[in-house]
């Protein structure tokens, strides 16, 4: 993405006050605090029990939003309580910083199941939207602007809601899965690329690696300290089965030139209906790729899986990938099972 001439907070202008929702259904809208983390969490588990079975979100990652310091939930979260006090809805807008080539804002959230279609979505959507184009207008920075939002191609009503509101669908993300039970053929990398198994002492050098691995990926911004840590230091997290690939320069010096990352969220294994982990992040170098680097993380990361036991791995891929990862997946022996839609309003 190129920089553009005129400032992003011109480019928004005056961002309209975010309006409160007013409904029969809600008793009362706040903004969320820490108090709130396991009623938010409770319902983005009946949400997904709905939307989308084979993921639900970790507690731990609710708390770890709350936690950082670009999130600021007395603006940017609000939660609806029914008449017994109970979160049946919960809007939050997260503005990552780092921001090099592209200014993201990334409205999350929803209404209970049993009281959707009734507006409350519509008005919620609404007010997170408004908050977004401040969070947008409050940058300087010459770049491209996006408020960013995905929805599950099995929860129509969340598509529906973002097209209704002005959203455009941009991208198609799809939701891979592997079997374990079939054999993992092995893949030996270039000649001067070592496997090895990912260890905190590499963290710093591999989030490096990520965040410049990533740059050509649609939508892809660098990831805070803060946001890093919250990952690899994570409940779910799993350094057994996660690999780093170093290959060796031309002076001599070796260097951390690719990765997998992967996280197992146990709780998540019957809705989903097998055990097993999920690839959160598969990256490579630019300037290292074609040396069947990925290759040898993939083959690591499932013999690894197979000798835990576990059924399957999962993972998402852009559809579009410039990487050709969709090939190298399925190459691997992964299929398609479940398409995510990337929603954005572009400034």
């Amino acid at each position: 993405m190129d920089q553009l001439e005129t400032p992003l907070s011109e480019r928004v202008g005056d961002a309209p006050v975010p309006v409160v929702p007013v409904h029969p259904d809600v008793t009362q809208w706040r903004p969320a605090t820490t108090d709130d983390i396991d009623s938010i969490w409770e319902l983005r588990q009946s949400m997904g029990q709905v939307d989308h079975p084979n993921y639900l979100t970790a507690r731990g990652a609710i708390a770890a939003d709350f936690g950082f310091s670009h999130f600021h939930p007395e603006l940017d979260s609000l939660v609806g309580l029914d008449a017994t006090g109970r979160v049946v809805a919960v809007g939050m807008v997260m503005f990552p910083p780092r921001q090099v080539s592209l200014v993201r804002s990334m409205p999350i959230g929803g209404v209970h199941p049993l009281l959707r279609g009734r507006g409350i979505g519509r008005q919620l959507l609404a007010w997170q939207l408004a908050r977004a184009e401040q969070q947008l207008a409050s940058s300087t920075r010459a770049l491209p602007g996006w408020i960013l939002a995905y929805a599950d191609e099995r929860s129509p009503q969340n598509a529906a809601l973002f097209e209704h509101a002005g959203l455009s669908l941009t991208r198609y993300f799809l939701t891979l899965e592997r079997p374990l039970d079939a054999p993992v053929r092995v893949v030996d990398a270039a000649a001067g690329i070592r496997i090895a198994g990912y260890t905190p002492a590499v963290s710093a050098q591999v989030h490096a690696t990520r965040d410049d691995a990533f740059m050509d990926h649609w939508g892809s911004q660098p990831m805070s300290d803060e946001n890093w840590n919250a990952f690899v230091g994570g409940t779910w997290f799993r350094a057994d089965l996660s690999f780093v690939a170093y290959g060796t320069d031309a002076t001599g010096t070796e260097q951390v030139v690719g990765f997998v990352l992967s996280t197992a969220n146990e709780n998540v294994w019957a809705t989903q209906g097998f055990t097993g982990s999920y690839i959160d992040l598969v990256g490579v170098l630019s300037g290292w790729r074609g040396r069947h680097i990925a290759q040898s993380l993939l083959a690591a990361q499932l013999a690894a899986g197979q000798a835990l036991g576990h059924e399957r791995v999962t993972l998402a891929v852009d559809s579009d990938s410039p990487t050709g990862a969709l090939g190298l997946y399925t190459g691997m022996g992964f299929v398609p099972t479940h398409r995510k839609m990337a929603y954005t309003l572009e400034f």
